[in-house]
């Protein structure tokens, strides 16, 4: 289960928060409600000036999808599973695939292999499939680039804030028993402003780049087994080109030619 980025998400604040108990501070203190509106409010008018009205749907899913667990890519499962089509290929012709293709579950191996059964030129197939991963790969490119933009826009808003409380301290000169708590309420908008850059923004859009790049992996090889089958690779050579992209103590738990034939039955 990847809980990963929630978990890290957690520590780091933690972290943040323990340090500042340990020093003396007060952590209702950092709750200022003028702050966490300047900095998350203005950091989400940011950023919707920078992208498309049409991109914010995707924010949230992409948010979610980061956060909570989601369904795991399992490439040796992957990788057994073409090596058995290729033996059923090799053994009774591509023809033999149609049924399997029926209960495919995941929709970028089902159209590979309806592609292949319907005789299409292996360009042609090669093509599709690598226009199809090109759109995923630019889509998830929306949604890490308007973290990122977030990482980049709240520790500068943050400023703006702290600079707005000093205006506002200053103004107060005639009074310097509440200056020290306009001063200290002024600095909080930066620590949200980077707190919430460097804790959540980032990580975000550096965790969705990374599943980004997983699952575009995991496409490519499967776009790799697809035009090996269609070829007439052996199911042994489809397996030793497949294993290369798999970890070296994983590649023991994937099965040889016999693996293959227990998969496909």
């Amino acid at each position: 289960m990847e809980i990963a980025t929630p978990l890290g998400i957690g520590i780091a604040f933690v972290a943040v928060l323990g340090s500042f108990v340990l020093e003396g501070g007060n952590p209702m203190a950092m709750l200022a409600p003028p702050s966490l509106i300047l900095v998350f409010v203005g950091t989400l008018g940011i950023c919707m000036a920078s992208n498309r009205m049409a991109d914010l749907g995707g924010i949230f899913k992409a948010f979610l999808r980061a956060m909570l667990p989601g369904k795991k890519v399992d490439t040796a499962a992957t990788v057994s599973e073409l090596m058995g089509y290729a033996e059923i290929a090799r053994r009774d012709g591509l023809l033999a695939l149609e049924e399997k293709a029926k209960g495919v579950t995941d929709p970028f191996l089902k159209r590979g292999l309806e592609l292949v059964i319907d005789g299409t030129d292996s360009e042609e197939v090669a093509e599709g499939l690598e226009q199809e991963i090109a759109a995923v790969r630019e889509r998830h490119k929306v949604a890490a680039k308007w973290f990122a933009d977030a990482g980049g826009f709240a520790p500068t808003l943050g400023i703006i804030g702290t600079v707005l409380g000093l205006v506002h301290a200053l103004e107060g000169l005639s009074e310097p028993a509440k200056l020290g708590h306009a001063i200290s309420a002024a600095f909080i908008a930066t620590l949200w402003g980077v707190m919430s850059a460097n804790l959540m923004w980032l990580p975000l859009s550096n965790k969705l780049k990374r599943m980004s790049a997983v699952e575009v992996a995991h496409r490519e090889l499967i776009m790799q087994g697809i035009l090996a089958i269609q070829a007439g690779v052996s199911p042994r050579a489809v397996g030793e080109r497949l294993k290369s992209h798999l970890a070296p103590r994983v590649r023991e738990t994937v099965g040889g030619k016999d693996g293959a034939k227990d998969k496909a039955a």
